[in-house]
C-alpha cells in the first residue's frame, strides 16, 4: 500500500507529518491510508480570531495546532446525547481524543471550577498546551453554533488568565465545539473580542463517502486473498 504513494510527495509529507505531530501507531497510520486521508483534509481553520490575539510568533502555528473539524468517531456514539454524555464519553477515552487534538497537550481535567463573586463556574475541558505555552478550555456543544457561546468562553478566558495563568504563560485559548458551524455567523460573533477563541464542529462518525472507500478497500483486499477457484 505503501508503494503506491512512492511518487506523491504531498502525500508522503501528509502522513509523514501526521505520524510525528498525532504519535499515529501502525494502525492508524493503515487506517488513515485506506482511508485516503491526504485527500480529504479539512479547511484551513478560519473560524477564529488567533491572528489578531496570539502573539504574533504564535498566530501561525496556532491556525496549524486547532482544526476546523475534529472527528469524534472513536467515541461509538450513534444517537443523540446530552452535552455531559459526551464530555464524559471523552474522558473515557481521553488518550484517542489528545491523538485527535494533536501534539504537545497535556489533560488537567474537566469540569474544572473557577469562582469568581462566591459563584462557581465549570469549563467542560481544560488542557495544557506545551508548545504553545497557553491553557485550552473546550466548551462543548451538541447543538450548532449561536453567537451568545462567545460571550461565554470569553468570561472563562478571563478567569483562567486572572486566576490560573502563570506569568511566564501566554493568554488561555477557548475552543467552543459544536455540532455544525456557519463560517460567516463565527466571523461576526467573534468581531470585537480580544480573547483568542476559535469555534469548531465535530463529526460523530466517518463521513459516509470516507466509509464506503474503506468497505470497498477491505472488499477489495479479501477478495485477492481468497484462492483460485477450481
Amino acid at each position: 500500500m505503501i508503494s503506491k504513494y512512492k511518487e506523491d510527495d504531498e502525500a508522503i509529507l501528509y502522513y509523514a507529518e501526521n505520524i510525528i505531530a498525532k504519535n499515529w501507531n501502525r494502525e492508524i497510520f493503515t487506517n488513515a491510508m485506506k482511508l485516503e486521508m491526504h485527500l480529504h483534509q479539512p479547511e484551513v481553520n478560519v473560524s477564529n480570531n488567533f491572528s489578531l490575539t496570539v502573539p504574533k510568533e504564535q498566530s501561525g502555528y496556532a491556525n496549524t495546532v486547532f482544526k476546523d473539524t475534529y472527528n469524534l468517531g472513536f467515541l461509538g456514539i450513534t444517537k443523540p446525547v446530552l452535552e455531559l454524555e459526551l464530555e464524559n464519553k471523552i474522558v473515557e477515552k481521553i488518550k484517542q481524543f489528545l491523538l485527535e487534538l494533536g501534539a504537545g497537550f497535556t489533560f488537567i481535567g474537566n469540569q474544572h471550577v473557577l469562582s469568581y463573586n462566591d459563584k462557581d463556574y465549570k469549563v467542560d475541558l481544560l488542557f495544557f498546551n506545551r508548545k504553545l505555552r497557553s491553557l485550552i478550555a473546550i466548551d462543548l456543544k451538541i447543538s450548532s453554533f449561536k453567537p451568545e457561546y462567545i460571550g461565554k468562553m470569553n468570561f472563562y478566558l478571563s478567569l483562567l488568565d486572572r486566576q490560573e495563568k502563570d506569568p511566564d504563560e501566554n493568554p488561555s485559548i477557548g475552543i467552543i465545539l459544536c455540532a455544525n458551524k456557519d463560517n460567516g455567523e463565527v466571523e461576526l460573533a467573534l468581531d470585537g473580542f480580544n480573547k483568542p477563541i476559535g469555534v469548531a464542529q465535530y463529526e460523530l462518525l466517518i463521513p459516509q463517502r470516507e466509509l464506503k472507500q474503506l468497505i470497498n478497500n477491505e472488499i477489495k483486499s479479501f477478495t485477492k486473498r481468497l484462492p483460485d477457484e477450481c
